[in-house]
């Protein structure tokens, strides 16, 4: 499994996921929708850690840094 994300990439899907968390943990978000939008910021998280974005390799998209 070859990193395909960025620092800048990662940071923003924690603070993506953190929003979402605090937003669905205070009752602002719930029902269908909650759920559906916590299951994405677990996979922001899990994607974040491993630094691996399976949904970008059909576009080659790659935000990290590259080795010259």
């Amino acid at each position: 499994m070859k990193k395909n994300m960025g620092t800048i990439d990662k940071v923003i899907r924690i603070l993506v996921a953190v929003v979402i968390a605090v937003l669905f943990f205070t009752h602002k978000i719930s029902g269908t929708l909650g759920i559906i939008l916590i299951v994405l910021a677990a996979i922001f998280v899990v994607t974040s850690i491993f630094s691996f974005c399976p949904a970008y390799l059909p576009f080659g998209i790659n935000t990290g840094k590259t080795k010259k």
